[in-house]
């Protein structure tokens, strides 16, 4: 590997020393590594969406052929999945996006071994797998937040190998950078990605690494679209001749919608807690089979709707004439991502909360028996709302939605769920999922070291709202130091 840096040292050296302007030399070896990593990123982010759909593809066909064979395959898989992420890459649990959260105030030199438990090869291949597993075994899940861990690992890894030739490469900026073009390449909405990183992620002024986002952004999404085509993750639905009342409408959705987001988050949180005093395997192994039992006894006798992404139920509900779903769908749609997330696999919340809050949408739609339009934009405010109620980010809520379904003209209806939700999803939580996660994250690996070693793991307790504003000061400071 050195002999191999020095030899394409000398060879950038030789190529570069063309360059008479001292700037577009040092400008075109900045750019460089970020052009590498966003095709690397999008070529994984296709093939992973497309393993992803055959995974979702099967699954639907085992509930299909024999519904019953479910009862077996669902508890294996979840636990595999689960076994997978313990045994190999702890953090390789959940949806990735706190763990880049984490990793982006990690990224410091003093720091570099604690992001390599968040970022890295093995966690790529243990978030593949373990996600992928669980699909088929029903999990209600999305890759989009997988998606951005594995990218973010990509960006990292190229990063360390470019520093070996040209050492000025922030490790803050390639991390956020790969994040922005990680959900780009997920959901082919390059806005999202940038506003993404500017609301979520970034504590820095965007002008220190605007262009590297917007390359990155632009080279993944090309690149991706090259290998799946030019294409939206929702389609085009039909949304014209609204009604003049429908602003109020949409206000009724997105606050329904945002509670019910900011609420299963707290709920969420709140069962990792008390999973978080479980002190032997066996008491995890019997949470997984109860949770894949649960969400297949759910599927078999009520709505097969509880599976899978919800992407399907989502392009359904927009592009037929029956658009209102049964009045239990939205809980459906919570019940099953809220256990499959906590079952401690690999398993993304991103597309599970849209199709939930597309579901509210859809019922509410139906309760008001308001036209095909005017549905349409209710089940898409409601998918805002609800993102919005997990993330605490309308406007990447809004921006995904708008781009996932090229109705540029709802950008006003759309922001406007957005920030609802966003305001009432305070009396519930006051702070967002993956902040909170985000926190527990930091927490461990800056106190993994100190940690004595007759201590079992399970002693470790999900941190409490409360503790997040001391936690992160703390934490500041040891990143700082």
């Amino acid at each position: 590997m050195i002999q191999l840096s020095e030899r394409t040292h000398s060879i950038l050296n030789l190529i570069f020393d063309k360059f008479r302007n001292t700037r577009i030399k040092q400008n075109l070896l900045q750019v460089i590594p970020y052009l590498i990593s966003a095709v690397i990123t999008a070529v994984m982010a296709v093939f992973y969406a497309k393993a992803f759909h055959q995974a979702e593809k099967l699954m639907t066909f085992i509930f299909q052929y024999n519904a019953w064979l479910m009862f077996v395959i669902s508890p294996i898989a979840f636990i595999v999945s689960w076994w997978l992420v313990k045994k190999f890459a702890p953090y390789a649990k959940g949806s990735g996006i706190p763990q880049v959260m984490a990793a982006v105030e990690l990224a410091t030199p003093k720091n570099n071994d604690k992001i390599n438990k968040l970022l890295s090869i093995r966690i790529i291949i243990v978030k593949v797998i373990s996600s992928i597993i669980m699909v088929i075994g029903g999990g209600a899940i999305g890759r989009e937040g997988p998606t951005i861990q594995i990218a973010g690992s990509v960006f990292r890894k190229v990063n360390e190998l470019w520093k070996n030739i040209w050492p000025t490469i922030s490790r803050r900026n390639m991390i956020m950078t790969g994040a922005a073009a990680g959900l780009a390449a997920a959901f082919n909405t390059p806005l999202g990605g940038i506003v993404f990183v500017v609301e979520e992620l970034t504590k820095t002024h965007i002008n220190y690494f605007k262009t590297a986002v917007f390359t990155a952004v632009i080279i993944a999404g090309l690149t991706a679209q090259s290998i799946y085509g030019p294409y939206l993750y929702f389609g085009f639905p039909i949304i014209k001749d609204l009604s003049g009342y429908i602003v109020f409408s949409v206000i009724l959705v997105a606050v329904i919608a945002g509670l019910f987001g900011s609420g299963m988050s707290r709920l969420m949180l709140a069962i990792l807690k008390w999973k978080a005093n479980f002190k032997f395997n066996y008491q995890h192994v019997l949470y997984l089979i109860f949770c894949s039992l649960t969400i297949t006894s759910l599927a078999y006798f009520v709505n097969v709707g509880i599976l899978g992404s919800g992407k399907d139920l989502m392009v359904q509900t927009l592009f037929s004439d029956d658009k209102y779903l049964p009045w239990y769908m939205p809980l459906l749609r919570i019940i099953g991502p809220m256990l499959s997330f906590t079952t401690g696999a690999s398993a993304g919340i991103f597309a599970p909360g849209l199709s939930a809050g597309g579901t509210v949408g859809s019922v509410i739609s139906g309760f008001l028996e308001l036209s095909s339009s005017d549905s349409n934009l209710l089940i898409l405010a409601g998918m805002v709302a609800f993102l919005t109620g997990i993330t605490r980010a309308p406007f990447t809520s809004a921006i995904l939605v708008l781009e996932m379904t090229d109705r540029h003209s709802l950008i006003l209806y759309l922001m406007l769920a957005g920030i609802l939700a966003n305001i009432v999803s305070v009396f519930i939580s006051k702070h967002s999922l993956y902040d909170v996660l985000k926190h527990q994250y930091l927490h461990e690996v800056l106190h993994e070291e100190s940690k004595e070693p007759s201590k079992p793991e399970s002693e470790e307790t999900l941190l409490d709202e409360s503790e997040i504003e001391d936690e992160d000061d703390d934490s500041k400071k040891e990143i700082i130091e």
